[in-house]
């Protein structure tokens, strides 16, 4: 699977709107910002579809990961975007790894540690905010905005010179 996929899932009370542009995607953030949320509502419309009352608007099937089956539930997903939630200690092993690397699927990772054995990218690791004003009665519109800035030093920003202090230098005459 190639390129950006666009995601729209919604139910009467909140919306989520989002590109995934990379194979590996990391959704960080606080409590209480709704990256458990959206799991959920991906995993609700997976098992009842349009009679969860959610609508998913995708180009590729959306769908959850966890539990103990994890391994032989992988084995049977192909070309989709899978969602997984923190709290699922394989995303830390090795062994997922190597798995996901020889399948044809996307990936969106919510944890708020890093995933040393996965090569995502700093530029989709995004959180997620609300935007705009709105009440408890209203619809929520989510965001994804990128965690990291886009515009990291480059090779022509790297300076002449770099001044450091070390305590174990003694500036004593010998």
């Amino acid at each position: 699977m190639k390129g950006n996929h666009r995601i729209i899932i919604q139910n009467k009370r909140i919306r989520y709107d989002f590109t995934i542009r990379r194979n590996l995607t990391v959704i960080q953030g606080n409590s209480a910002t709704g990256k458990t949320t959206l799991i959920a509502m991906i995993q609700e419309y997976d098992e009842n579809g349009s009679a969860s009352g959610i609508q998913l608007t995708s180009d590729k099937k959306c769908t959850t990961l966890s539990g103990q089956r994890w391994e032989t539930e992988l084995s049977s997903i192909k070309d989709s975007i899978i969602f997984i939630d923190e709290g699922n200690k394989f995303i830390f092993g090795d062994r997922f790894a190597s798995l996901i690397q020889h399948t044809d699927n996307y990936y969106v990772i919510v944890t708020r540690e890093s995933i040393p054995s996965l090569p995502y990218s700093t530029k989709e690791i995004y959180e997620i905010r609300n935007s705009g004003k709105y009440g408890r009665l209203k619809q929520t519109y989510n965001e994804f905005f990128p965690l990291y800035p886009s515009d990291l030093p480059t090779k022509k920003d790297v300076p002449k010179i770099i001044i450091t202090e070390d305590s174990n230098i003694s500036l004593s005459k010998p």
